[in-house]
């Protein structure tokens, strides 16, 4: 095993990751976009993004497409490299701000973090379109892990922690059950050259219905591009 550092919120740490990465041609099977924050306080990030979008989602949106260019060298045929994004139920009640999507009109932590976790559905869902469109061998899911006893609820109200703390052993799933879906999607002869997919439990589910909308899919990533500061390929997709 080996580790190299990258800050999903940084942007110059994310290209300074993807350079390091490629300087040593390895090629790239799967890739796991699993970092988050989840209800913290309104902030920013290096790059003036707020904390939820730019980290949870743009970063992702960053990484994933600076790799794009290995994952379609490393996919073949009858093996696939596979893209896994980690999502969450709470982008049910998410709403994607076009005109707002730093959350600067009115910031709510709560729908902040649902707007990041809907964009990385709608994103998972167009990266699909676009990678079929151009008959690549990579496939790109996205995953709820459900609801999993880790770190990412130390910004909730203490009321919530306390109740938490009494009921995780019965509610909530260990981090190793947590993982079971992102590893079912990243190896699972199952899902060898499916693509698309929103999977909760190792099976396959429906997501919101907005995130199915492909206009707002197509707009999200053009806008995503122009965020990051790449050049928006998809133009020249239908």
């Amino acid at each position: 095993v080996e580790f190299l550092y990258c800050d999903l919120a940084s942007m110059k740490s994310i290209r300074q990751f993807v350079q390091q990465f490629k300087a040593k041609n390895c090629p790239l099977h799967v890739l796991v976009n699993n970092a988050g924050v989840m209800l913290v306080p309104e902030r920013k990030t290096e790059d003036g993004f707020e904390e939820h979008f730019g980290l949870n989602y743009l970063g992702h949106f960053l990484l994933t497409n600076l790799l794009l260019d290995t994952l379609k060298q490393s996919g073949t045929h009858s093996h696939n490299a596979r893209i896994i994004t980690v999502s969450s139920a709470t982008h049910y009640v998410g709403k994607l701000h076009l005109n707002d999507l730093q959350s600067r009109c009115s910031y709510s932590p709560h729908g902040a973090y649902a707007q990041s976790k809907l964009a990385l559905v709608l994103f998972t869902y167009r990266l699909q379109h676009l990678l079929t469109a151009n008959g690549s061998h990579v496939t790109a899911n996205v995953v709820d892990p459900g609801v999993v006893n880790t770190e990412l609820y130390k910004h909730v109200f203490w009321v919530v922690k306390v109740a938490k703390w009494m009921t995780a052993w019965l509610f909530f799933k260990t981090p190793e059950e947590g993982a079971s879906t992102t590893i079912y999607a990243a190896v699972s002869p199952e899902m060898e050259g499916a693509g698309g997919c929103y999977l909760y439990n190792e099976e396959r589910t429906k997501s919101a219905d907005v995130a199915y909308d492909e206009e707002l899919q197509r707009r999200l990533w053009t806008e995503s591009c122009k965020m990051v500061g790449i050049s928006d390929k998809s133009c020249r997709v239908p």
